[in-house]
């Protein structure tokens, strides 16, 4: 709790206050249906735990989420209080892959908690109780009333909303509270991936609480059960595809790595700095993914270049610098069978043309080269500058940062440089790489320039014209970068 800033944990404190204040009508109200509470709050426990138990095809990954048709049947069947009661002990019990995962846990109670409240608050205001057919909740005699079909339909549909509305809100509070991302960001794309979800979750619950009430009582309403958990198969299927990706281009950044041994990890914070600059902009997630990629990506055509010219010292040739200009080709036609790249290939191919048109390997200008290819070019090139090679040293953060400033609008595309400077001025840059022996943690801007990086070379001493980050034994290296050709 202490590693989170003030502000996220007076936000996690006040939601769970609220969802404190959500559940003690049901503990002290003499009428709550326990038999129900308790048969639906196990039910709910019972699917979280068996997502981290041996599937036919292996454990459920944690991507998909919790297993909310039984909250949502819960929303359907109890009233509000004791619905967010049946909430709590599966939000409790699941998986947390990321630290501190105490609080973790108890923000997703209090989370889905406060939303299964509002959920049936909603749900009881356009009369889905009534429109659901009365009747005891427990299953245990004959119901009142058939369900009101289609009627029921829209109340149960408001309450799903409701609920995943009120998820995307409280989450995106806190990435803006604890990760200090931009309130104009922090909730894009939140509500757009988590609504249609909830929907199916809130269809999959009515047909829970509709057999629950019926004749046939609760055996039935556990049947409905049985798709979702073929459902679940068939994510871990998919995430284990996705698994199967991700092992392939760490391969490849590995290969990399290691026949260019001076660029130890560039791969990996070219990624991370191209997601910051991809978020500042406002990228969706979807698109944030593939920017990612793109950057970790974008030299894997040096594979294709002979090791002499990477790690040679010295200058190079015109004919040695041609060749190191042809690893963007390489590296396209490397990842162009990739099909699950999509947009990245452009990026690996164009990461180093210019705006200006004087970059490679087509001079394209302006707006022709492509968004993610612009991205990838400006996080390349801080990486560059801020890294220690065997041609240049490393530049303080503030210096690299004005270096790119200084190139907008000929080199880079000045948005993204924007983005960039932005980004870092607010949370610093702090690169984790898996395949660095060192961790490097830069400060953020505002921070001293002598305590940010190794000690390089002035702005000033550089060839004339040639950006920061192309010395002249670099120059030949970098390969018509800005101290991006690393």
């Amino acid at each position: 709790m202490r590693a989170l800033p003030p502000g996220a944990r007076a936000y996690i404190l006040c939601a769970v206050l609220v969802a404190a204040a959500c559940v003690t009508p049901a503990l002290t109200d003499s009428g709550t249906p326990w038999a129900a509470v308790a048969v639906l709050a196990v039910l709910y426990l019972g699917c979280e735990l068996l997502r981290i138990c041996p599937l036919p095809g292996g454990r459920v990954p944690e991507g998909i989420g919790s297993f909310l048709p039984v909250v949502l049947a819960g929303v359907f069947l109890l009233p509000p209080a004791a619905a967010a009661l049946v909430a709590l002990p599966g939000a409790f019990a699941g998986t947390v892959v990321q630290r501190p995962a105490g609080v973790r846990r108890v923000w997703h109670a209090a989370q889905q908690a406060t939303a299964a409240w509002v959920a049936g608050q909603a749900y009881g205001l356009l009369r889905g109780p009534a429109a659901l057919g009365g009747g005891p909740a427990a299953g245990s005699g004959p119901p009142a009333a058939l369900a009101d079909f289609p009627y029921v339909l829209l109340p149960a549909a408001v309450a799903a909303v409701a609920f995943s509305l009120v998820l995307t809100a409280l989450d995106g509070g806190i990435l803006a509270l604890a990760e200090r991302r931009p309130a104009a960001t922090a909730w894009s794309g939140l509500a757009a991936r988590s609504l249609a979800p909830h929907c199916v979750h809130g269809l999959a619950g009515l047909m829970m609480a509709v057999m629950w009430r019926s004749p046939y009582g609760l055996p039935a309403a556990l049947l409905v059960l049985l798709p979702m958990y073929i459902s679940c198969w068939l994510f871990a299927q998919y995430h284990r595809e996705r698994g199967a990706h991700r092992a392939t281009i760490r391969a490849l950044v590995h290969a990399v790595d290691i026949k260019d041994r001076y660029t130890r990890g560039h791969s990996e914070r070219v990624g991370q700095a191209s997601t910051m600059i991809a978020r500042e902009l406002g990228m969706n997630e979807d698109r944030l993914e593939t920017v990612r990629i793109a950057g970790i990506l974008h030299d894997v055509g040096k594979l294709g270049v002979p090791t002499r010219l990477l790690r040679k010292d010295g200058p190079l040739t015109p004919q040695e610098r041609r060749i190191i200009e042809l690893h963007p080709e390489y590296g396209h036609e490397m990842v162009r069978g990739i099909g699950f790249l999509g947009e990245a290939r452009s990026a690996i191919l164009h990461h180093h043309e210019r705006v200006d048109g004087s970059g490679y390997p087509y001079g394209l200008t302006g707006e022709q080269i492509p968004v993610l290819a612009r991205v990838v070019a400006v996080a390349d090139a801080f990486d560059a500058m801020t890294s220690t090679r065997s041609y240049s040293r490393a530049r303080p953060v503030p210096v690299a940062l004005a270096e790119l400033e200084r190139c907008a609008g000929a080199h880079f595309d000045p948005a993204m440089v924007r983005a960039l400077v932005e980004a870092i001025g607010r949370t610093g840059w702090h690169p984790v790489v898996t395949s660095d022996e060192d961790l490097q943690v830069i400060p953020a801007r505002t921070a001293p320039a002598g305590d940010e990086a190794k000690p390089g070379p002035a702005p000033g001493s550089e060839r004339p014209g040639v950006p920061v980050g192309r010395t002249r034994q670099g120059a030949g290296r970098d390969a018509g970068g800005t101290g991006a050709g690393a």
